[in-house]
């Protein structure tokens, strides 16, 4: 679908990182200023793939999107999801002469707004007030991101299957600030994001539900009081 001017809801205003702390009344100037246009893209559809050099980054509205990565055999590692009111592909989009190693798809049916983000890293010609509130709140995402990925590291280092998902599970848990939470992926996409074979990983987590240590049903996840050695 091209791309079409767009209006961002208020309620994902305050769930945005990017908007924090800019009055209501500046989001529409802020919009025009980043040239933003909203996508449709269809549930397996990329909308950035390797290769590809951008300077727009994107703000999930409507669904959820994936950063993806395959090797050689098209083996696939999922290194991040986004949904409604999170963003994407800045690294990217800071540095347009480098190009994507990995492909940004559609994770279901999702709406985004792309944002030229030149109009944030130059002098704003039109001295916009909001403008270096949101450098400021860009910073912040990138660091944010750069914080996302060395947990991700850290997930997928552990040595045993076990190890990994009680790493993330566990930090997903510290995320949601209680015992029950929802987690972004389905059983594959889990093992791709741990980089471990689903098989394996299902029967780890049965283990770990007979002991005790967890309950789950599909992607809604409670820790237990069980052992976990």
């Amino acid at each position: 679908m091209d791309d079409k001017a767009f209006k961002v809801p208020e309620p994902l205003i305050s769930r945005s990182p990017l908007f924090r702390g800019i009055e209501s009344h500046e989001v529409q100037d802020m919009l025009t200023c980043l040239d933003a246009r909203q996508r449709y893209v269809p549930k397996g559809d990329a909308l950035l793939r390797v290769g590809d050099v951008t300077t727009c980054m994107g703000l999930v509205l409507e669904g959820a999107v994936r950063l993806e990565k395959e090797d050689y055999w098209g083996n696939r590692t999922i290194l991040a999801s986004f949904g409604p009111g999170q963003s994407f592909a800045e690294v990217y989009a800071c540095e347009p002469g480098l190009p994507l190693d990995l492909n940004v798809v559609a994770a279901e049916d999702a709406l985004v707004l792309l944002m030229d983000v030149r109009r944030v890293t130059s002098l704003c010609p039109a001295s916009c007030a909001f403008h270096a509130h949101l450098v400021r709140n860009l910073l912040g995402i990138v660091a944010r991101r750069a914080h996302a990925l060395t947990r991700k590291i850290e997930h997928t280092s552990q040595r045993t299957t076990r190890a990994k998902l009680l790493s993330y599970l566990s930090d997903q848990a510290r995320a949601a600030g209680t015992s029950r939470f929802t987690v972004p992926f389905d059983r594959q996409e889990l093992a791709d994001y741990l980089s471990v074979d689903r098989s394996a990983m299902c029967a780890e987590l049965s283990r770990m539900r007979k002991e005790g240590i967890i309950d789950y049903r599909k992607n809604v996840f409670e820790l237990g009081e069980g052992s976990a050695l």
